[in-house]
């Protein structure tokens, strides 16, 4: 679709929505992405690495292009160009406003590709950070950090957020300083598919929390919560957060996804690789070119694919589903989130069977286990069920569907073996974050910084 220009028509709803069902395709050519943040810190002290100076977060990413990466610039506020992140193919990496580092990997056929391409960028971070005395973790909340201490990074859109954050939401700062996540990316066939995925894996976004939480720890004490990343996401920004209970309604389709883009407000314009704030205005006045702070701009479709990459539901829309309800943790569960997911969703048995899971919760069902899955994670219930239970068949249908799909390495081995940690997690009834806090208990005594050697990538 060419872009529109400030010289030609306004775009439309139609245009708006034509952009999502792009993205609809033959089940033979579905792909997954996998996208997981970390945190990064100095190896002697513990301390957040800043970025500059001989061992941040510039001289990592410079030191990453001897693998062929490629680096990425926005303009400098002084001038000149500031590295803000690498692209290799279709691979990424970049940074979040706090210097969390992020892979996102290109649409691959398989988990045994993921899984590889995930070591591979894992071998090379460690690598060039063993030069610079870094390292990484990989925990839903910084332990020990508190927010006046992370390093703020120098992206354009970051310096925009920062200011609008708090007048929105009581944690939206913390949710941009102090969190990492690990992310899955689906593809549809079309419309109904589109439909179908969004409200299984929707409503099932907050079992995925429990299985996965692995934040209980903030400032050196345990916070409260098993997953206080899922936690500061429900007090970050109404308008762009949430569970997004029309997707469960009767009629909802792209339209219905655009109409509540379209009404996130915005954060802002785009021009010649600078940001102009508009936090807080409305897209539809983009579109009309009445925005006061960008005169003379109108919205073309590459500002629409920038807005509602500012939307931050459990499950976004774009050209494909984001699936963004898991925390961050270790090597060995960054492949199982993709793999859930393409167990569920990419075989129709399984998909039809998960869906029977929860098609029966109410609206108010789903919001309250949004929020005990924080609290609580595999302990909390749901429409009379435990958390645990739902957690288990829900990996029995996962584990099904990855072997109907039958994808099998060199070896010969299926994709199943990716969900075997959290098959052990639902199991047991007790989450990482859980075993943290047996740790935190026992044999840490009360000091949370073994974390940092203990787990640490």
């Amino acid at each position: 679709m060419a872009e529109t220009t400030c010289d030609d028509r306004p775009l439309t709803l139609d245009d708006l929505t034509a952009w999502f069902a792009v993205g609809g395709k033959p089940a033979s050519e579905f792909r997954v992405g996998a996208e997981h943040e970390k945190f990064v810190f100095r190896t002697g002290s513990h301390a957040p690495a800043p970025y500059d100076g001989d061992n941040g977060i510039h001289a990592l990413l410079t030191g990453l292009m001897r693998y062929g990466w490629e680096g990425t610039y926005e303009p400098a506020p002084g001038g000149g160009q500031t590295l803000i992140g690498l692209s290799r193919g279709k691979a990424n990496v970049s940074l979040e406003p706090g210097g969390q580092f992020e892979l996102s990997g290109a649409p691959l056929a398989d988990m045994h590709e993921i899984c590889s391409e995930t070591g591979e960028h894992l071998e090379e971070v460690k690598a060039v950070a063993a030069e610079l005395g870094l390292g990484f973790l990989g925990l839903g909340f910084t332990p020990l950090w508190r927010r006046d201490e992370v390093p703020i990074m120098p992206k354009g859109r970051y310096k925009i957020m920062r200011r609008y954050m708090p007048l929105v939401g009581g944690q939206g700062l913390d949710m941009m300083f102090r969190t990492c996540t690990v992310q899955a990316n689906l593809d549809f066939a079309d419309e109904a598919d589109m439909v179908a995925k969004f409200r299984v894996s929707l409503a099932l976004q907050p079992i995925v929390t429990a299985i996965f939480a692995n934040s209980p720890f903030t400032e050196g004490k345990p916070n409260g919560f098993l997953s206080a990343r899922a936690n500061v996401w429900t007090d970050t920004d109404p308008d762009r957060t949430g569970m997004l209970d029309f997707v469960f309604e009767d009629g909802f389709g792209f339209e219905t996804y655009a109409r509540y883009a379209l009404d996130v407000p915005m954060y802002f314009v785009k021009r010649e690789g600078r940001y102009i704030d508009v936090a807080g205005r409305s897209f539809r006045d983009f579109i009309d070119g009445k925005l006061e702070e960008a005169p003379g701009e109108r919205a073309n479709i590459k500002d629409w694919v920038d807005h509602t990459s500012t939307a931050f539901p459990e499950v976004r829309l774009k050209q494909y589903l984001e699936m963004r309800g898991a925390d961050a943790g270790p090597w060995t569960r960054l492949c199982a989130l993709p793999a859930l997911w393409a167990g569920i969703l990419y075989d129709p048995a399984s998909q039809a069977a998960a869906w029977d899971l929860c098609k029966h919760w109410t609206t108010e069902d789903r919001a309250a286990l949004r929020l005990d899955a924080a609290r609580l994670g595999l302990k909390a219930m749901v429409a009379g069920r435990t958390v645990q239970d739902v957690a288990k068949e829900m990996l029995a249908i996962a584990h099904q569907g990855l072997k109907t799909r039958n994808r099998l390495s060199a070896g010969m081995v299926d994709e199943t073996n990716y969900l075997a940690e959290i098959e052990d997690i639902a199991e047991s009834g007790l989450t990482a974050a859980d075993r943290l806090l047996e740790l935190y208990h026992g044999p840490w005594g009360g000091d949370v910084s073994p974390v940092f050697e203990a787990f640490a990538y």
